[in-house]
């Protein structure tokens, strides 16, 4: 890990570390996206979508950042002219419930250098009504298939994520095993369908 000083100090450009959706569609320019790693800190479906990808009555289930442990995702060197109105986007986009606390950490760029930078996160807020802890993956299940608001189903935002990751070359097991079930459960859903069994909505 390099001791090199971090590039917001040295060059006024902010880093956003992206590890759900941000991964797969970031919304803002940006001048590069390196993988980069953040300890401390690990990837989890723990929040109920009220808006994005559910309702109040119909939570869906998103990603947030949880304590222990690390994430692998995406980092994205902004240009400084265009810090505040990056920020702005994203606290519309991230902060509609203020289920996530906006905060800087430390992230190390998978790249020559192993540089390491000071990016903005979105942290879960674990005393935020919707967040949701630990849940089996059955319920998981339940919830990203129920789930869909204003930005579409949640189904298709677990599986653009996982597919984020497999581009990046790596695995996230409990994803995985989310993708898989939804994957099956979805074949026998257009089984069923084909076979007369379910009415199409």
């Amino acid at each position: 890990m390099s001791a090199n000083p971090t590039h917001s100090e040295t060059d006024g450009d902010l880093w956003v570390f992206g590890y759900g959706s941000l991964m797969w569609k970031p919304g803002f320019e940006y001048l590069e996206q390196v993988p980069a790693r953040l300890i401390g800190e690990h990837r989890a479906l723990c929040v109920y979508s009220f808006d994005h990808r559910g309702t109040p009555e119909k939570p869906g289930l998103v990603l947030g950042l949880d304590r222990g442990g690390a994430c692998r995702g995406i980092a994205f060197r902004v240009a400084a002219q265009l810090r505040h109105d990056t920020i702005a986007y994203l606290r519309a986009r991230e902060q509609t419930t203020n289920v996530y606390r906006e905060v800087m950490r430390s992230v190390w760029l998978e790249n020559a250098a192993r540089d390491r930078v000071s990016a903005l996160a979105y942290v879960v807020d674990r005393g935020h009504v919707q967040y949701a802890g630990r849940l089996s993956l059955s319920e998981q299940q339940r919830l990203v298939q129920q789930g869909h608001g204003r930005s579409g189903n949640n189904r298709d935002y677990v599986l653009s994520t996982v597919a984020s990751i497999e581009k990046q070359g790596f695995r996230d097991t409990q994803l995985h095993q989310l993708a898989t079930m939804l994957h099956d459960s979805g074949s026998l859903h257009r089984d069923a369908r084909a076979a007369g069994g379910i009415d199409p909505a």
